[in-house]
C-alpha cells in the first residue's frame, strides 16, 4: 500500500483490522505485568515483534527499553511514539479471565494497552510506503511508575541517532467515552516530588508525657501544619497539593514514640512554585517542631517535572484528529495533578500527551487509574493505533 497516497482519515480503517491481534497482546501483557526495570518478558516480545516488521530495533535502552526506527526514504525530521511497559505493585482484584497471574503486580494503569497500541502502530506504518522524508521512533519505555524510565532511555541516547525533534505519547483515561481524545495546551501533568520527614523525639513511659517528647504528637501537628502552605503561604489560585501517604512510629500503647517517619508527595502545576517547596516546608516543619522541643530530619525529593505541552505539537495533534476522525472528537481537559515522566521529553523537545477515552459508561470501565479493579474497553485499542500513526505521518508532511 502506498503511504503517500494514504489520506489520514483512511487510517482507522485501516487499524480496525488489527483488533483481535490487539487485544491478544494487551491481555498477553495484562496476565503477565512486570514493574519498573523487569520488563524482560514484554521487552523481548516487543523487540521480537519489530524484528519481525524489518525496523532497526535497539535493546536495553534504559535497562529494559526498546526502540524501533522506521527511516523514511531521504533524511528529514524525526518524531518518537513513546508507550510505557511497566506495571504496579497492586494486587488485581478483577475477575476476568485475562487478570494478572503474578501475585501483588498488575497493569492498573493502562500500560499494557499504551504497548500494545504502539506495536501496532509500528505494524500499520511498516505496511504503508515509507515516508518521503523523515523518520518514526517507536519508544518502549520502561520504569515509569516513579523510577523515571523516560529520563533513563534519554541518558542513553534515545533521542539521538537520529535525533528526535518532536515526541507524542497517549493515556488512556476511563473518564472519557471511548475514542474521544482529551488535552491540555500548556501545563499537563503536575511535577511530582518525594517528601519523607523524622520527626525526632524523646521515648518515656505514657503515663508520664511531661517527661518525653512525643513523636506522634509532634508529627500529627506537622501534618495539620502541612495543609496551611496551599491555603495561607502560597497564591490561592496556584494548584498545590501536600499528601502525606504512610506513617510509622512507636513501639506500644503504654510507651512514648521517640520517632515518626512520614512519607508523602508534593505535586505542583508550576516550576516556580515548586522550587520554592522545599524552603518552605522545611520552614514549616522547624518552626512546629521547634516549639515542642523536637528534632526533625527532611528529605525532599526531585521526582518528574511538570509536563509542558507544546502549543504547536497540541494543535497538530488536534488538527489530526479532525482529519481522522471527520469531525471534532476532542476538547481541552484540566491539567492533571498526577505526575508523568513523559515530562522528560517534553524539557527536550516539543512534546504532546493526550488522553485517549477508555470507558463505555459501564462499572467495569468506571474504575478510577491505579484502581485495583482497573479496566478499559478494548475497542479503544484500535483508535489508538490510528491516533498515533495519523500524528507521525501529518508530523512528517507538514515538516
Amino acid at each position: 500500500m502506498n503511504g503517500e497516497c494514504t489520506s489520514i482519515h483512511e487510517l482507522l480503517a485501516l487499524s480496525r483490522p488489527l483488533q483481535e491481534q490487539l487485544i491478544t497482546w494487551r491481555r498477553d501483557f495484562h496476565r503477565h505485568p512486570e514493574t519498573g526495570y523487569e520488563e524482560i518478558r514484554t521487552s523481548g516480545i516487543v523487540a521480537e515483534h519489530l524484528q519481525s516488521l524489518g525496523l532497526e530495533v535497539t535493546t536495553q535502552v534504559g535497562k529494559t527499553g526498546v526502540v524501533g526506527l522506521l527511516r523514511g526514504k531521504s533524511p528529514g525530521p524525526t518524531i518518537g511514539l513513546r508507550a510505557d511497559m511497566d506495571a504496579l505493585p497492586i494486587q488485581d482484584e478483577k475477575t476476568a479471565p485475562y487478570r494478572s497471574q503474578i501475585p501483588g503486580k498488575a497493569h492498573l494503569c493502562g500500560h499494557d494497552a499504551h504497548t500494545a497500541i504502539l506495536m501496532g502502530t509500528a505494524q500499520l506504518l511498516a505496511t504503508l510506503e515509507r515516508p518521503e522524508r523523515g523518520h518514526i521512533k517507536f519508544v518502549f519505555q520502561p520504569a515509569e511508575e516513579g523510577l523515571a524510565g523516560a529520563k533513563a532511555m534519554i541518558d542513553d541516547g534515545v533521542l539521538d541517532n537520529p535525533k528526535v525533534d518532536a515526541m507524542a505519547g497517549l493515556h488512556m483515561f476511563p473518564g472519557l467515552r471511548t475514542g474521544t481524545l482529551g488535552v491540555s495546551k500548556g501545563v499537563a501533568f503536575a511535577s511530582a516530588d518525594g517528601l519523607t520527614i523524622k520527626i525526632l523525639g524523646k521515648g518515656g513511659h505514657a503515663a508520664r508525657p511531661h517527661e518525653g517528647i512525643d513523636a506522634i504528637a509532634v508529627s500529627a501537628q506537622v501534618i495539620a501544619a502541612l495543609q496551611n502552605i496551599p491555603s495561607r503561604l502560597v497564591d490561592p489560585l496556584e494548584p498545590i497539593v501536600i499528601t502525606i501517604g504512610k506513617i510509622s512510629g512507636g513501639y506500644m500503647g503504654a510507651a512514648i514514640a521517640p520517632e515518626v517517619e512520614m512519607i508523602g508527595t508534593v505535586r505542583t502545576l508550576s516550576a516556580e512554585l515548586r522550587s520554592r517547596m522545599p524552603e518552605l516546608i522545611e520552614q514549616v516543619v522547624r518552626g512546629v517542631c521547634e516549639s515542642f522541643g523536637a528534632g526533625y530530619e527532611l528529605n525532599y525529593q526531585h521526582g518528574y517535572p511538570v509536563v509542558q505541552n507544546d502549543p504547536d505539537m497540541v494543535d497538530l495533534m488536534t488538527e489530526t484528529s479532525e482529519l481522522l476522525f471527520g469531525s471534532r472528537e476532542w476538547e481541552y481537559i484540566k491539567p492533571s495533578t498526577g505526575g508523568e515522566d513523559f515530562a522528560f521529553y517534553c524539557e527536550q523537545v516539543p512534546g504532546v500527551f493526550f488522553r485517549l477515552g477508555s470507558g463505555r459508561g459501564d462499572e467495569e470501565t468506571s474504575y478510577p487509574l491505579h484502581h485495583p479493579k482497573f479496566d478499559l474497553d478494548e475497542s479503544v485499542l484500535p483508535y489508538g493505533v490510528a491516533m498515533m500513526s495519523a500524528i507521525a505521518l501529518n508530523f512528517l508532511k507538514k515538516q
